[in-house]
């Protein structure tokens, strides 16, 4: 339609009818631009364009503006992709960056001057149909997943959480927030440096109660009901319990629950109910956030692996050890320790692969997305297989369900759940004047360190460093970057109670190695806080490690929620009267030593971790000289 003087009303695109690859790229651009720009094939514009020769218009694709100005090639592309929705920033790098408007112009050239081949290569990419199929189910099923990771999260920590934190844990947190109140010189500032429910309460009632109010929202949210209200109930849950429990709860897959579950408030429908076919489609700068979120992890991971310096790594060694030193291995990681080093060698190449170059696939087109998230989950099926790491594998596993689309699904439950062609999804998205500033926030506080996880300096980020430590406390914003030094021996600490300082009994661990003919166990999901942290104490001093003083303490008081967190308690009248750790050197058995005396592991005693403790007028203080070996 055009306008009294002959200029159409609306920008105008004009492409070559009789070229099939042509109108693939037409129709998925039309898609994204919608209505405000006219697409017209050349054989059907007929005389409405007589300026433009109609050889060009076979050359190249011509824009029609209603100010009379028109353009070909790559600008054209660029201009009319700038009429869609959070598409300018082609349009604005081709007139800004230098070159940029040449190298675009002769790529357009050498793609139209190829189309055969290039439509060949674009259905290796993204498949016959150029059209995306949509995101709403996969969404729908990652939140579903996002859902029984929460749960799974909260219910693992609730079994411990007396034990770790309550009124006779390890570290109360009565005694924490208590600490926080009174000192003044913290001022208002406390709240934001703790931000915490427990402000309300530290009892032990209310942290039960903050863990079963965080197992029905997470039950809310997988069935449908109110996904953002649960979302934002089970990041304030989590976020809560994560602050007053410190160490505890202060590894990386517990910043990134936090983090991809304050993302997903954005992905939700805001509804009361949220059901695939009636959902609108999920938003796509938050899907594309939670994206970025992933390649985060990966690539900083990577980063962090190669410039730590450590041999290991560079030498494609790592894995030689990885399995009889980390934190938590199960029974399969005996057999991986023995493999033969070649194999070592290639699945530690695999691994910085998989982090450092596969990662960059959750950007490509669609196909070449959807095989890099095949090999992304394959490596954390196989981290599985031969590791305790809790919930992660499960978390990341669920954000790769990010990088496929509902074209994966099998076509009986797509047609259930997916909203049929032209029907109309009921409202119920964020509005942009929320949804945009809060995505691009998160967006550029997350450089910060990803660019530090490099060693890459943030100076020039200019306020942005300052704003993501001010947002630190609320872990929605997170470093990664997992084993950058990869531990070369396993020390053990084991701890025994005496009641004479002569005759020792060792409190067994569930689940950390011990007793060397103890079989070592799968327990992921599940993830036991203390036996983690023993882990980390090994491979520290005690003075650093404060937790484990008081631990020691709770064990000469007999503390009942305390001693459920270990197999069993080795003195069930009355407390012992001296307590030590000692640090072993534990190792994997050999295939033979295995066969003749079913020993998983062989170990060394070392020496006292810390001073023998006992307990003098309720206070813990060293015992005496004699008993310190």
């Amino acid at each position: 339609m055009e306008s009294g003087d002959g200029k159409p009303a609306r920008p105008v695109l004009i492409f070559d009818g009789d070229c099939g690859f042509c109108r693939r790229w037409i129709q998925r651009w039309k898609r994204a631009i919608g209505d405000r720009v006219e697409f017209v094939s050349f054989q059907e514009a007929g005389t409405r364009f007589p300026q433009i020769p109609k050889a060009a218009f076979a050359e190249s694709v011509h824009l029609v503006e209603p100010d009379g100005r028109s353009s070909h090639g790559a600008e054209a592309v660029f201009r009319a992709l700038a009429h869609a929705p959070g598409r300018g920033g082609w349009l604005w790098a081709y007139r800004r960056i230098p070159g940029f408007a040449v190298v675009s112009e002769w790529c357009y050239g050498l793609v139209a001057r190829h189309r055969s081949a290039f439509s060949r290569l674009t259905d290796l990419i993204w498949g016959e149909h150029l059209l995306p199929p949509g995101e709403g189910l996969t969404c729908w099923l990652f939140i579903r997943l996002l859902a029984i990771v929460y749960g799974v999260a909260i219910i693992s920590l609730w079994t411990q959480i007396q034990g770790l934190v309550g009124s006779g844990g390890i570290l109360p947190a009565g005694t924490f927030m208590r600490a926080l109140a009174q000192a003044e010189s913290l001022g208002a500032s406390r709240y934001l440096l703790a931000p915490t429910l427990c402000w309300l309460s530290s009892s032990d009632g209310f942290l039960t109660a903050l863990c079963a109010g965080g197992v029905a929202l997470a039950a809310g949210l997988g069935l449908g009901f109110a996904p953002i209200p649960c979302l934002l109930g089970l990041w304030a849950i989590y976020l809560s319990l994560a602050t007053v429990c410190r160490e505890f709860l202060w590894f990386q897959w517990d910043g990134l629950l936090l983090e991809i579950g304050f993302i997903s408030m954005f992905l939700v429908p805001r509804a009361w109910w949220s059901r695939p076919r009636i959902d609108p489609p999920p938003e796509r700068g938050a899907l594309r956030l939670s994206r970025w979120l992933l390649f985060r992890l990966l690539f900083a991971s990577a980063a962090v692996k190669l410039a730590s310096g450590d041999p290991a790594w560079r030498n494609l060694t790592a894995l030689a050890y990885h399995y009889e030193t980390q934190p938590l291995p199960p029974w399969t990681a005996w057999y991986a320790h023995h493999l033969p080093l070649g194999v070592q060698r290639a699945t530690t190449g695999a691994t910085l692969l998989v982090e450092g170059v596969v990662a960059f696939l959750i950007f490509a087109p669609r196909r070449i997305r959807i095989a890099g998230a095949a090999l992304i989950a394959g490596h954390q099926l196989l981290i599985a297989l031969t590791g305790n790491y809790g919930f992660f594998n499960g978390l990341v596993l669920a954000l790769c369900i990010l990088l496929l689309d509902d074209g994966v699904w099998p076509r009986a439950l797509t047609a259930r759940l997916v909203p049929a062609p032209g029907s109309v999804p009921r409202a119920g998205r964020w509005p942009r004047w929320i949804l945009r500033p809060a995505l691009a926030g998160l967006f550029l506080l997350s450089l910060v360190p990803l660019l530090d996880s490099i060693g890459a300096p943030t100076a020039w980020l200019g306020p942005l460093p300052r704003a993501y430590e001010a947002v630190a406390p609320f872990r929605t914003v997170n470093h990664y970057g997992l084993f950058a030094i990869m531990t070369k021996e396993r020390p053990e600490i084991l701890i025994e109670g005496s009641v004479d300082g002569a005759d020792w009994k060792v409190y067994e661990f569930r689940y950390k190695p011990g007793e060397p003919t103890r079989t070592p166990a799968f327990v992921a999901p599940h993830q036991p806080r203390l036996d983690w942290q023993m882990w980390f104490a090994a491979l520290s001093d005690f003075q650093h490690q404060g937790w484990l003083l008081s631990l020691c303490d709770r064990l000469l008081r007999n503390s009942a929620p305390v001693l459920k967190l270990f197999a069993g308690n080795p003195f069930p009248g009355a407390p012992p009267r001296y307590i030590r750790a000692v640090v072993y050197r534990y190792h994997f058995t050999d295939p033979a030593t295995r066969r003749s005396t079913g020993a998983w592991w062989r170990r060394e005693r070392l020496g006292l971790y810390c001073p023998v403790l006992t307990l003098e007028a309720g206070q813990l203080v060293a015992a005496p000289p004699e008993l310190q070996r």
